[in-house]
């Protein structure tokens, strides 16, 4: 009872934070990932009223977990999966690659809402250069197999990539993909067009600034006010990392004759806690990168580049996945724990700009829509009733 009676604490105060003040409501450009890797793990049903209880339109999953495509039927959720690097080279036969789809997709879908799917995460900047090989067939399999089974005009079909997979990023105009990528990357770039799939990347100004803090500005890499840059070529003025880094992608497709494909950021986000080497790791700037990167999403931005075209997003992630490997910041990117529990308070008071009292409501405005929510008392009551029925 304890527990519930915590879990409810949760949502009411994550909730006002992200929907009471209005912050994801009629937003369709963000999106969260759920890994799982850690013990413990929330359950499918809960972690789905979660999503819903926040107003998140969109996530992202690592595999094709049954219970997860099961427990995300007949909701509102639209939900990209992952085909495990694993079953690349299974997957580039045409047959294995149909079976797949009638197996992991056909039988949710149109239930569950799938709209993506990632085959393989991070290939091109892997280690295994055979499995690099093996992408490409196994993209044009699994989307044969879309095809046939009428799926295709619903479910997108592409692969996140790391950063890595640039050789220059700075200044955006400069983006180019590494050389060793010059034999495939034009293939899958073709694809992509074909088809009018996005291109994912994988993007953390964490990063950037773990490995040289004394040459980045910190307030650039966390969407806080600065003087920003300008690329000389371009003359456009960049105030944040991740949209520089979208834009170097943008510059890299069009240099192999491919400047109309979108991308999407299919991770971006930053650790709460860290090796005493991970500089920057601390819960203040991961709640701070959070918080300013959903404010440039209730206002559905686009890049300078393309600043009519709203950047989709999908934070990383929605739980700490304590059982990762690697450093220590790996397990902690997330808002919750595996179990549930809020991980760290995401700072309301940063995003209520207007005080609270049980007569004051909140608006926010804008380009897409104009939110009008009641006071953060009365909106309280009505999650926690809301709360009650689907929880408890």
């Amino acid at each position: 009872f304890f527990s519930r009676i915590a879990m409810l604490h949760i949502l009411l105060v994550f909730s006002v934070f992200l929907s009471g003040s209005g912050f994801l409501r009629g937003v369709k450009s963000f999106g969260i990932n759920y890994g799982q890797v850690g013990n413990n793990l929330f359950p499918p049903e809960k972690v789905l009223v979660l999503l819903q209880t926040l107003k998140v339109s969109k996530a992202r999953i690592y595999d094709t977990n049954p219970q997860i495509l099961t427990a995300f039927a007949n909701s509102s959720i639209e939900l990209v999966v992952t085909v495990e690097n694993d079953m690349l080279g299974v997957l580039i036969d045409p047959q294995q690659a149909l079976q797949w789809v009638s197996t992991h997709i056909r039988p949710y879908f149109p239930a569950t809402k799938i709209t993506g799917i990632s085959v393989g995460n991070e290939v091109f900047t892997g280690d295994d250069t055979t499995l690099m090989t093996y992408l490409v067939p196994a993209v044009v399999s699994i989307h044969g197999a879309l095809v046939q089974l009428g799926l295709d005009q619903h479910i997108q079909v592409s692969t996140s990539n790391s950063l890595a997979v640039l050789s220059a990023s700075y200044p955006p105009s400069a983006g180019s993909f590494q050389t060793e990528l010059a034999g495939i990357m034009p293939q899958f770039l073709q694809f992509l067009s074909s088809t009018k799939a996005p291109f994912w990347i994988n993007a953390y100004p964490y990063f950037a600034y773990k490995d040289d803090p004394n040459m980045i500005s910190l307030d650039y890499v966390l969407f806080n006010p600065n003087s920003g840059m300008v690329d000389p070529d371009t003359k456009l003025h960049y105030d944040n990392m991740l949209y520089a880094q979208v834009d170097a992608v943008i510059f890299a497709a069009a240099r192999m004759g491919f400047g109309g494909l979108e991308v999407r950021v299919s991770e971006t986000g930053w650790p709460s806690k860290g090796d005493p080497d991970e500089i920057g790791a601390t819960i203040e700037n991961a709640a701070i990168y959070n918080q300013n990167l959903l404010r440039r999403q209730l206002r559905n931005e686009g890049t300078p580049l393309r600043p009519n075209m709203r950047l989709e997003v999908y934070l990383f992630a929605l739980f700490n996945e304590d059982l990762k490997p690697g450093p220590t910041s790996e397990r902690n990117y997330g808002l919750y724990q595996p179990d549930g529990t809020m991980a760290y308070n995401v700072g309301l008071s940063g995003l209520l700009s207007t005080s609270s009292t049980s007569t004051a409501s909140i608006s926010l405005t804008s380009s897409a829509t104009r939110v009008t929510v009641p006071s953060v008392s009365l909106f309280c009551t009505r999650l926690l009733s809301y709360s009650l029925n689907k929880i408890l």
